[in-house]
């Protein structure tokens, strides 16, 4: 059963408040915090209880220590798969389909006259979130809903992780008319083995690039020769 009808009232500023709230939370960000929360409670999109939740992460925010906050930050979300906010990485990884499916994101933004600045990736989040935040209130919560099973992985990531930021997710999947519902996450392996450079002269030793099985002798090393660039230096 949906939690919002078409008449819920706009969430254009609340949806612009969440985008801040999972971005970096650096001196700008926590300067602006007692209005971020003013501002979710004049909008009025999200129910009470909710409010209270996402009031406890921003006091928190505001109250710890800068370095604590900031480097509780990168570690949740720039060192964990399962809570990282590049939507499409959790469907697609680092394959091809991740860079069309990007490329269609990013001309969504465009036929709404959005241009991403340098260095933005169409699938995070909080960029994701500001777009939503300049459409009609039923056409946000059909974006939001598209991606609702994407957003429940991460919810479930931060409550594995006991981290308050899971309000943020359960607030965005409420104003998609969805439930906050955890579901089930493999374990991560540490972020040491993901991020293991294979050796240089014993095969290629990388997940998914593994000697073949029974094998003791090294495998060869093929070096091909690159393509040569065109006069712009661009490949072909």
């Amino acid at each position: 059963m949906a939690l919002f009808t078409p008449s819920t009232p706009r969430m254009s500023r609340t949806l612009r408040v969440l985008a801040h709230l999972l971005r970096y939370p650096g001196g700008a960000l926590r300067a602006h915090l007692g209005e971020l929360g003013a501002a979710l409670h004049a909008e009025r999109a999200l129910g009470a209880a909710r409010l209270a939740e996402l009031d406890a992460l921003i006091d928190q925010l505001g109250r710890l220590p800068a370095y604590d906050v900031e480097a509780a930050y990168v570690e949740l979300f720039d060192r964990g798969r399962s809570s990282s906010l590049n939507l499409f990485e959790h469907v697609h990884g680092e394959s091809r389909e991740r860079g069309a499916a990007m490329v269609a994101l990013a001309q969504t933004y465009e036929q709404a006259g959005l241009q991403l600045q340098p260095g933005q990736l169409p699938d995070y989040l909080p960029v994701a979130l500001e777009y939503a935040s300049t459409q009609p209130a039923a056409r946000s919560r059909a974006f939001l809903a598209e991606f609702a099973h994407l957003l429940r992985i991460v919810f479930s990531a931060l409550l594995r992780r006991g981290s308050p930021y899971a309000s943020v997710l359960a607030a965005l999947l409420d104003l998609a008319g969805e439930r906050a519902e955890k579901v089930e996450l493999p374990e991560e392996p540490p972020l040491d083995e993901t991020w293991a450079e294979p050796a240089a002269f014993d095969g290629c030793s990388s997940a998914g690039q593994s000697r073949p099985p029974g094998s003791a002798a090294a495998q060869p090393i093929r070096i091909v020769k690159p393509q040569r660039a065109d006069a712009q230096g661009a490949r072909p």
